[in-house]
């Protein structure tokens, strides 16, 4: 990505996540472990996808999306945070500015991605006679590419605007990846533009995936609740289980991360935008197959043909 201002500051500094030597090594491993958890998971997810064929269905088209985007995200955080356990973490101004792009992109997708799928569970649970045409192959496609738009779109403002700033002396950022709010504080010329391109995007990608994912889960539960028999509600409720325990985690982080008192430290931060930059990357792979029989046949079939190939 080009630079486009005058900052006279060529590189930053990451603090990290904490600056006790005592607790860098376990910290490193702990976070090298999450992070090999988390690739290993969307990748084995995304393979199994590719490689069964009654996988291939609007529900795991979304998630085979959601795969890719946690891999990438988590990719575009983790390994440099990890650099910083072990030793100074430098990041040169143009792989600042890289990152927060990235990180902005990938985010954003996963927000409306979630929300895709509420809309994919909603159909499939108030219209399933319907639901071949309204999830077709081509307005999946659309969505996704919906999806990856509104990221796009977002992440250049964020970007655009941070590279009109100028950093004059302070390169310290207090935080283990390149965010908006610690940047901002570092620079020697006004933020008023970037922070209300902060809010404008922050209240667009606040309000559109709340208010889907609202409408559809009432919807989703009020008919859930019209169904007579046990084992009919139950099935319903398993289709949509995973998804709200995935929604509940990010959407919760993210709530904690940008609604919390003022009066919050900035460690409180870099604590809670963990959860939904590296935990929740980490985490979704299992929630979505521990107990899906689907990808339970599909894992399975896989291995056996592995084991028959070798």
């Amino acid at each position: 990505m080009a630079v486009g201002n005058a900052s006279s500051v060529k590189e930053f500094i990451l603090l990290g996540l904490t600056q006790q030597p005592e607790l860098q090594l376990p910290l490193f491993f702990l976070f090298l472990g999450i992070y090999v958890v988390s690739v290993v998971g969307n990748l084995g997810l995304i393979v199994l996808i590719v490689l069964n064929p009654h996988l291939h269905t609007p529900m795991y088209y979304f998630l085979f999306n959601l795969s890719f985007i946690d891999f990438c995200y988590s990719s575009v955080i983790t390994p440099k945070m990890l650099v910083g356990f072990l030793k100074q973490n430098i990041i040169s101004y143009s792989e600042c500015m890289t990152q927060l792009f990235l990180f902005a992109f990938f985010i954003i997708d996963e927000c409306y991605i979630l929300t895709a799928m509420a809309y994919d569970r909603f159909a499939a649970i108030c219209r399933p006679l319907l639901y071949q045409v309204t999830m077709s192959h081509q307005v999946c496609q659309l969505m996704m590419m919906g999806v990856y738009v509104m990221g796009f779109v977002c992440a250049m403002a964020h970007t655009g605007c941070m590279l009109s700033l100028t950093f004059c002396d302070g390169n310290i950022i207090n935080h283990y990846m390149c965010d908006i709010p610690p940047l901002l504080k570092l620079s020697c010329t006004s933020t008023s533009i970037n922070e209300l391109v902060v809010f404008i995007a922050v209240g667009v990608n606040v309000i559109i995936p709340s208010l889907t994912l609202f409408v559809s889960y009432t919807l989703i539960l009020s008919n859930i609740l019209s169904i007579h028999s046990a084992e009919g509600r139950s099935k319903a409720f398993s289709t949509c289980g995973s998804h709200v325990i995935s929604v509940s985690f990010f959407f919760g982080a993210a709530a904690f991360m940008y609604f919390k008192p003022s009066s919050a430290s900035v460690d409180e931060d870099k604590v809670s935008t963990i959860f939904y930059t590296i935990v929740g990357p980490m985490m979704n792979p299992f929630i979505y197959s521990i107990r899906n029989k689907d990808v339970h046949i599909a894992l399975r079939k896989t291995l056996k043909n592995f084991f028959l190939l070798k």
